[in-house]
């Protein structure tokens, strides 16, 4: 199998200000890398773009040490393996990988896990059957805890994470209610995933309309967003609701808007609120299961996805810049080798 001479990476060259720019991403060419005892070369094959990302462009305390300046901005990837000094590990293998933004990486193998290519599309492990998946599942699930009857919400529904809560919401007996940006996506929730509303944040009479879809008020809200999307949520909670929070993706760009601590803070006591934030990573235990249920339910036409593939390592910087104000429509990749179907 040929090996290029050279990789490709793209590197994190300025922290943002605001919104991330072109020029906060440099794409650099360094030497093809061989890799040592117990390691495998990878080529990347696809590279998956998702909101947190942004979060670690920033020089401040997380969950996860920031990007630094220099360094390849993060990501998981799909890769092959095209050469491999462990055992564990054939030329040919699809794996799942945590390379980053790059076309060819070295692992020692520890983070890696075999796809079959043949049980479902690769780029299924970047998606429904991958983190965005896992977090649906698990932040519904273990936090959510929806019951038949319930009215769960969920923000960003017609994004990886969003699309899927509320299909499990709909297997589990419970209403679902999406909010999306524009007519397109929410129709793709409503008639292509099965919702039982799709509101348009976009549109100004947001509380109004969302009160008037959940006439019995919300049990469970999955967060995804915060900001406006979250003040027309809170009046509308019922006593003891759940509020998995997921993301913030409103605030990521240094935006606060109109929340207020100490109202939301009311809220919670006053309606005896559970509200939890959570990494997929919390509940890596229940991977195994999470595939196999969700893989059996995409089979059986339960489970619906939508992806969003651009081409090109050199299209990654402009695609997370568009994702962040909601451009994409479905789970955001980039197809970085392009010699491959």
């Amino acid at each position: 199998m040929s090996i290029e001479a050279n990789a490709r990476r793209i590197v994190l060259a300025a922290r943002p200000q605001g919104k991330p720019k072109p020029g906060d991403f440099r794409m650099e060419e360094f030497p093809m890398p061989t890799p040592g005892p117990g390691q495998v070369l990878l080529r990347v094959r696809y590279l998956s773009l998702d909101p947190y990302m942004r979060g670690r462009m920033d020089d401040r305390k997380s969950y996860a040490k920031p990007t630094q300046i220099g360094e390849v901005m993060t990501g998981r990837t799909v890769a092959e393996v095209v050469e491999s000094n462990d055992p564990g590990y054939a030329v040919g293998d699809t794996v799942s990988s945590q390379t980053g933004w790059c076309t060819h990486a070295i692992s020692d193998a520890k983070g890696l896990r075999k796809i079959d290519p043949n049980a479902a599309p690769v780029t299924t492990a970047l998606g429904v059957l991958g983190m965005p998946g896992l977090t649906a599942y698990s932040g519904l699930f273990t936090i959510g805890q929806p019951k038949a009857g319930d009215t769960v919400v969920v923000a960003a529904a017609s994004g990886p994470v969003g699309s899927l809560v509320g299909q499990l919401a709909k297997i589990v007996g419970a209403r679902a209610i999406g909010i999306a940006g524009g007519p397109d996506k929410c129709a793709f929730v409503k008639d292509g995933l099965g919702f039982d509303e799709a509101l348009d944040h976009r549109e100004a009479d947001l509380p109004e309309r969302l009160k008037a879809a959940c006439p019995k008020g919300i049990d469970v809200y999955f967060e995804n967003v915060g900001g406006a999307i979250w003040q027309a949520v809170l009046p509308l909670l019922n006593d003891f609701a759940r509020v998995p929070v997921c993301g913030l993706i409103a605030s990521y760009n240094g935006a606060v808007g109109s929340d207020s601590l100490a109202p939301t803070m009311r809220e919670v006591l006053a309606r005896r609120l559970t509200l939890r934030g959570f990494i997929n990573a919390d509940f890596a235990d229940q991977m195994p299961k999470f595939q196999r249920e969700v893989t059996a339910w995409i089979a059986e036409g339960r489970v619906r996805y939508r992806e969003d593939i651009v081409v090109g390592l050199d299209k990654a910087p402009e695609a997370f810049i568009g994702m962040l104000e909601g451009r994409n429509f479905g789970k955001l990749l980039v197809k970085v080798d392009t010699g491959k179907v």
